[in-house]
């Protein structure tokens, strides 16, 4: 069985992000289980925007790249504005575009209520078609009722983070054997 890094990337530029609370329990049952993870942050390390020209000499850029195409497995954990994942990830995903190319990917989401459950899709149809990317095709969503504080206070939504980490864990261990 393949025992490659796992990349979480945190997409939330916000100080007190839901989502990178997401990221932190993916972060924290793949150690428990003696995975080598990496965590990149968006709100703490800086990517420039995508010019389709000097942006992808930037070092932030570089060392995201470098990460995604090391990685076995990648987990975005995105807030939801507009429907959509967070322009900080797509915005990532341009800079370091084919480092993508066949990674097993899962997606948490927090959002603000119910009626963007469907956001993950433009994100996931996008690494798929353009990267052959495999979506894990389960994924966290979670609303504002489900976190405390700093943690999450939902126990449905901690069961689905496990659920979330054992199925990525079988796909990119399979993949990657």
């Amino acid at each position: 069985m393949s025992q490659g890094m796992h990349l979480v990337i945190s997409s939330s530029l916000h100080p007190t992000s839901r989502s990178r609370i997401l990221a932190r329990a993916v972060a924290e049952r793949l150690r428990s289980q003696e995975r080598e993870v990496e965590v990149f942050d968006l709100s703490q390390r800086t990517l420039p925007p995508c010019d389709g020209a000097t942006a992808y000499g930037n070092e932030e850029v570089i060392a995201l790249g470098e990460l995604v195409r090391a990685a076995e497995a990648i987990y975005i954990a995105s807030p939801v504005y507009n429907y959509d994942v967070n322009a900080a990830i797509k915005n990532a995903v341009e800079l370091t575009g084919k480092a993508w190319t066949g990674k097993t990917v899962s997606l948490l989401l927090a959002a603000g209520g119910q009626g963007s459950y469907m956001s993950a899709m433009g994100l996931a149809n996008s690494l798929m078609l353009d990267f052959r990317c495999v979506i894990v095709p389960r994924f966290v969503y979670a609303t504002g009722e489900s976190f405390e504080g700093d943690s999450l206070a939902d126990e449905e939504i901690g069961r689905r983070v496990d659920t979330l980490v054992e199925e990525t864990l079988r796909l990119s261990d399979a993949l990657n054997a």
